[in-house]
């Protein structure tokens, strides 16, 4: 679905440049979950955009579906972290899902019964003529989640989605994801700063280092498909990964991280 190979990026020349990304390849196969995580201020949010086309790369090139990435592919769906932003303040909830269907040609009739079971998704079917200042913070980063999935896009990248709002709303935020990926086979690529969120959600854990930041290790979560917020999380072998990523994003190495007891890494 998704093929990064040696993408790299750099703000500013000279002596003023600051590099973000160092050489970075990864891929993503169709219906995987693969979460990034890394240290704060590692370039995971330029990662991600020079990878969608948000932001052309310094180095290196991204392929979707077997084509070169130059522009936002039109089958591919980004989720910001700052709803707030990313959504329209003088249209209603209805209306911002109903945006990126306008391009498509679709009647307005059509647009509603669309727009509707994509809210319903997402728990808001009763909120659908609310406008943006009339929802919670959670209420409106469903609102993005449903305009990024009203298209059934067959890649979706999220940047720290569920990083604004309160714990009850991430954990349901986080299971609707999963549901999401279980009914639609949606392929997510998805940027975290969360160690549990990661490995909760993902099919493989990206690891990247400091700035320029580079792959430390690739870790395959080997959790069972059906996830639950409590009896998951208290596995051991949930327990264990998170100490794996707790390590290698404290230590920076596998090799030097391998050697650290857990409690030491997550202090």
């Amino acid at each position: 679905m998704l093929d990064v190979t040696d993408i790299s990026h750099t703000y500013g020349v000279g002596a003023k440049a600051h590099v973000a990304l160092g050489s970075i390849t990864f891929s993503v196969e169709k219906g995987e979950i693969v979460c990034i995580v890394g240290p704060s201020g590692c370039g995971k949010s330029t990662l991600l955009r020079a990878v969608s086309g948000l932001l052309p790369p310094t180095g290196g090139e991204s392929r979707f579906m077997g084509e070169p990435i130059t522009d936002v592919p039109t089958d591919l769906a980004f989720v910001f972290q700052e709803y707030s932003k990313s959504l329209f303040p003088w249209l209603t909830a209805r209306g911002n899902v109903a945006f990126p269907l306008k391009a498509r040609g679709m009647s307005r009739r059509e647009r509603h019964e669309v727009v509707a079971e994509a809210l319903g998704w997402v728990g808001l079917g009763e909120a659908v003529d609310k406008y943006p200042w009339q929802l919670s913070g959670g209420m409106q980063q469903r609102v993005a989640i449903a305009r990024a999935l009203v298209s059934q896009p067959a890649l979706l990248l999220m940047d720290e989605p569920f990083a604004s709002v309160d714990a009850q709303t991430r954990a349901e935020l986080e299971d609707l994801l999963l549901r999401v990926r279980r009914e639609y086979n949606t392929t997510v690529l998805l940027v975290t700063h969360d160690i549990d969120e990661s490995v909760y959600l993902a099919d493989r854990v990206l690891v990247l280092s400091k700035a320029p930041s580079t792959i430390v290790s690739t870790l395959p979560v080997t959790l069972p498909a059906e996830r639950d917020q409590i009896t998951t999380k208290e596995s051991d072998e949930f327990v264990h990964l998170r100490g794996e990523v707790a390590r290698l994003l404290r230590y920076g190495t596998a090799e030097l991280s391998a050697s650290v007891p857990v409690e030491a890494a997550v202090e």
